[in-house]
């Protein structure tokens, strides 16, 4: 084989390449960012981050929230808090739309 050839490894995966977009919210209420929209905004390297969802029409400006990774993929993860879960109503398997991802600043 060819060193020079690219190997990709895995699944496809979900092709996201642009904000807004709407995902599932997990059992474990986390929701995925995909590894595509990760590489498209750069933030591969970004731990806390400021995350705008909408639900049901309401929108919510996420602040400090940890960016959760694997070690063999570049997607992320977040979790909703609680507080805003309970607020708004938000369970798992309901769909949230991602609207703004922007790095946090203290």
């Amino acid at each position: 084989m060819d060193s020079r050839v690219l190997r990709k490894r895995g699944a496809p995966g979900i092709r996201v390449t642009k904000l807004p977009y709407k995902v599932r919210v997990y059992l474990n209420n986390q929701v995925l960012i995909p590894a595509s929209l990760v590489r498209i905004l750069g933030i591969s390297g970004l731990k806390y981050a400021v995350i705008t969802i909408a639900y049901n029409g309401v929108v919510v400006k996420l602040r400090g929230v940890k960016l959760l990774r694997t070690k063999h993929t570049d997607s992320r993860q977040f979790t909703i808090p609680r507080e805003v879960r309970e607020a708004y109503g938000i369970k798992p398997g309901d769909e949230v739309e991602i609207i703004n991802i922007e790095p946090f600043r203290l």
